[in-house]
């Protein structure tokens, strides 16, 4: 019987640990969680963050908040609510956490106590509040929240007769900035500040004025709020600009601790107050220009710029608690990493591999956070997981959590390579990273996919990405690259799309294709191309430019930078950085640039793909060219995502049918 036993015992643990790895398919999207904001506490014995996951039966997002020791110990969930739980916060003696909830009237502030286990809610809010910070005694928290303004109206409507049933009355707009994509039309309101006590009560409004305010960071004798912000009598038109100010929370006195042209943002106060550190650059007016850090009194006075020498741009600024320098977030080719720098200037990295909070594409993002004794907690990510929580603690990095461990082991996923290329027009390097297929074969050649990323302004990496490995696992090699004006390679190098986009990032796409053809894997008859948004502008240039790719999937483009100039909810703020001029002071540079102006070339059947509530990129873009290739009897396809903004793979569902959209067009054209 012992002997049975033991066999079968033998058996078991066999087909346990020797299960087959499968690839990585369309439904296991649903099945990833990644974590967002990492919140250590001052003595840096928990961590409290956000467990994002989907839900297949909602096809939404979700958000939990949940808690754990620094070492991943004790990893257990906040509160009993399901319902979507943001941005925790940690009062200064570490006893309480502020976050804010979705309730049935809309997100409110929560408080937890740590000692008890309790929750409490703060508030009833007419909107809801963002940018949570707790005063340094832990008595209040300071909070940004739209206050609603009236519509505009021209007309006085006649009354109608009781019963009847008219139409709507028209909405007026009279502002600069009136939609945002994601939301659609923003109602009128203006964002200020408040404060209200941390035992709850009645929130009390700061700010006043109808201007631009930011999310506010207390003063060390708490007595007054700094923020960045635009409090101009023309502050929308000049909105690439901003200060940084000082309100008093009793008497709403505001001052002005910055004036120059340019962005002054991301402050973080000194931890005896005397000092604020800041990021900015004076405004040249061009495609991309990196933030540098800056010092001044917490008067305003004694400005100086930390000289680095990165030639990065910094974002997050933490103090160190003894004050003598400062931590920094940075993409650099592309791996975004944290930094730290003196006040003198000599910088260090911290660690690395910061992100997979971009649960789609592999761009940047993630954040991180520091407690009293230096050790950190951030996202983590590489090609084989989204974020994770990283902790640094001194000088050495750990994986603490393992939200996919049920999930990723067991899938054999694309290996992710580094490629380093020349330019052809000016001998650049130029980076690339290559996606091989799961069991890849030296001795066999594949179909390659061109993947091009989106802003221009943006950077891929080294980090986690399903979409790519969806490509992968259906037998693709896969190349996304970072031609010229990619961030994470200094400010020339992203600056080099002023005014010639799309120019010479073309030749850097093009040449990028040849150096992974010349490894000998890939069959040149195989050739596919997608990218969106400003990866959806380059396809779309690229199949104008030559008939290199059998298939085409372009992906909420810009066709015509006329029309989307003046269509797109940003429409204000392409002239002169993007090109000379507005459209109809420099048409025919506009119209040079434009894809549409090559629609006559394209011969590569093309699948035309957008959400119908994009505002960034708007439908009638894609449909410039889907409608130009139909006249010309061009294969052609247009796919229209319900729903969808210009963050088209928002819901899971939106991400599996993008996919597998492109890749069912594109195996139509396989060996033909």
């Amino acid at each position: 019987m012992l002997r049975i036993f033991t066999l079968y015992f033998l058996i078991v643990s066999t087909l346990s640990f020797s299960q087959t790895k499968t690839s990585f398919k369309n439904l296991d999207v649903f099945k990833l969680e990644w974590a967002v904001n990492p919140e250590i506490s001052p003595n840096g014995n928990h961590i409290v963050y956000q467990r994002n996951g989907f839900d297949i039966m909602s096809d939404r997002k979700q958000s939990r908040l949940w808690i754990m020791n620094t070492d991943g110990s004790n990893h257990f969930k906040l509160t009993n609510n399901e319902v979507n739980e943001f941005n925790p916060k940690w009062s200064p003696d570490g006893t309480r956490i502020a976050f804010t909830s979705s309730t049935e009237n809309g997100s409110e502030i929560f408080v937890y106590w740590l000692a008890t286990g309790k929750t409490a809610k703060l508030t009833q809010l007419e909107k809801s509040p963002s940018g949570l910070s707790w005063s340094p005694d832990g008595k209040h928290i300071a909070f940004l929240m739209t206050v609603p303004e009236a519509q505009p109206t021209l007309v006085k409507a006649p009354k109608k007769p009781k019963g009847a049933k008219w139409a709507a009355h028209p909405r007026v707009t009279t502002r600069l900035k009136y939609e945002a994509d994601g939301s659609g039309y923003t109602e009128p309101g203006f964002k200020h500040l408040f404060i209200i006590s941390a035992e709850g009560g009645t929130a009390r409004q700061i700010s006043s004025g109808n201007f631009k305010f930011g999310n506010p960071h207390w003063s060390k004798d708490g007595e007054s709020l700094y923020f960045s912000g635009n409090l101009k009598e023309d502050w929308d038109y000049d909105f690439r600009n901003s200060e940084i100010y000082n309100i008093n929370i009793f008497t709403g006195k505001t001052t002005a601790l910055t004036s120059r042209i340019g962005p002054d943002e991301g402050l973080a106060v000194s931890p005896n107050g005397k000092q604020i550190a800041y990021l900015g650059y004076d405004d040249k007016i061009q495609t991309y220009q990196v933030n540098h850090i800056y010092l001044m009194n917490s008067d305003g006075t004694n400005k100086q710029q930390i000289t680095t020498g990165l030639d990065r741009s910094p974002s997050d600024l933490i103090w160190s608690t003894d004050g003598k320098g400062l931590y920094f977030k940075y993409d650099d080719k592309g791996n975004t990493k944290i930094g730290y720098t003196t006040l003198s200037g000599k910088t260090k990295i911290i660690t690395t591999n910061l992100g997979g909070t971009s649960i789609g594409r592999p761009y940047g993002g993630g954040s991180y956070s520091l407690a009293e004794n230096g050790t950190i907690a951030f996202t983590q990510t590489t090609p084989n997981y989204p974020s994770e929580i990283g902790v640094v603690k001194k000088g050495k990095t750990n994986k603490v959590s393992k939200l996919n461990d049920d999930i990723l082991p067991f899938r054999n996923l694309g290996k992710v390579e580094e490629i380093w290329y020349k330019s052809s027009i000016d001998g650049n390097n130029i980076q690339g990273w290559i996606v091989y297929p799961p069991n890849f074969s030296t001795s066999k050649k594949y179909p390659l996919i061109v993947e091009n990323h989106g802003g221009p302004i943006s950077n891929y990496g080294n980090r986690f990405s399903p979409e790519i490995q969806l490509y992968a696992s259906a037998g693709y090699v896969v190349f996304y690259p970072n031609p010229r004006g990619s961030t994470s390679y200094g400010e020339k190098f992203g600056n080099l799309l002023y005014h010639n986009y799309p120019g010479n990032d073309y030749n850097d796409v093009m040449d990028g294709v040849d150096a992974v053809i010349a490894k000998g894997i890939i069959n040149s008859n195989e050739l596919y191309v997608t990218g969106g948004s400003a990866g959806g502008t380059m396809t779309a240039w690229m199949i104008g430019k030559n008939n290199r790719f059998k298939a085409a999937a372009v992906v909420k483009p810009v066709m015509n930078w006329i029309s989307k100039t003046l269509t797109a909810d940003n429409y204000f703020g392409y002239a002169n950085s993007r090109y000379p001029g507005q459209p109809w002071e420099n048409f025919e540079t506009y119209w040079k640039y434009s894809p549409i102006s090559l629609v006559g070339n394209i011969q590569t059947p093309t699948l035309v793909m957008v959400g119908t509530e994009d505002r960034r990129t708007p439908l009638s873009e894609a449909k410039q060219l889907y409608s130009a290739l139909k006249i010309r009897k061009i294969e052609t396809a247009l796919v229209e995502i319900p729903g969808a903004y210009h963050l088209i793979v928002n819901r899971p569902s939106q991400l599996i049918t993008k996919v597998d959209h492109i890749l069912a067009w594109f195996e139509r054209y396989r060996n033909n």
